[in-house]
């Protein structure tokens, strides 16, 4: 069992790091002022759904593969790079960007997105490999029950502050109705901006 000095202590590391603006916090953003407040709450689901996805590939040992092998981590990476980049043409050259019209995307489409997104980060491996760990006491029991509880914990903590972030850019993006034009090509510049910064992500 963990103790539970160790797991508040967790918990308010896990807050100081929620809150802080980060890479999904972006995309979550720039999907809700792009197309409302559904698509950023489609995003967010997604990107926690992918994030999922990361804690248990961290408590079953594959991030550590993903870490310790060049090859594995440059496809990661580069699919990641392909795919925000393809979102950023996207956003300035489709359809909807010449109308200025919503994309009425389906919401399931959005979710996957998100969950793209967050699964071709390879640096959000890294950071589950080396942030969990830490909290892990070897007196407490299996080392993969309590990666898996911590990262849930996280999991909720960041679904909280993405959907926050959701709520209020949906709410400004549809204020800003009459500017769809300029918000999608914000939002092109930000999927773009977080390709570049993924294309430089390294594996130290």
């Amino acid at each position: 069992m963990i103790p539970p000095t160790t797991f508040v202590l967790f918990v308010t590391a896990s807050l100081a790091l929620v809150v802080i603006p980060g890479p999904n916090h972006l995309y979550i953003t720039a999907r809700a002022l792009a197309q409302g407040r559904a698509a950023g709450l489609a995003s967010a689901f997604g990107v926690e759904f992918g994030t999922l996805v990361h804690i248990v590939a961290a408590a079953a040992g594959l991030s550590y593969l993903i870490s310790q092998s060049a090859t594995l981590f440059a496809i990661v990476k580069w699919a990641g790079v392909a795919y925000l980049v393809y979102l950023g043409i996207r956003a300035f050259t489709g359809k909807e960007a010449e109308t200025g019209r919503p994309d009425p995307q389906p919401l399931r489409k959005v979710f996957l997105e998100g969950v793209l997104v967050n699964l071709l980060n390879p640096k959000v491996a890294l950071f589950f490999l080396a942030f969990l760990p830490q909290f892990v006491d070897p007196a407490a029991g299996s080392p993969a029950p309590q990666v898996a509880v911590f990262g849930l914990t996280l999991l909720l903590l960041g679904l909280l502050s993405d959907l926050l972030y959701a709520f209020t850019a949906g709410a400004l993006g549809h204020r800003l109705n009459g500017g769809t034009r300029t918000l999608r090509y914000v939002s092109g510049v930000v999927y773009l901006g977080l390709g570049v910064a993924t294309a430089f992500a390294g594996r130290k």
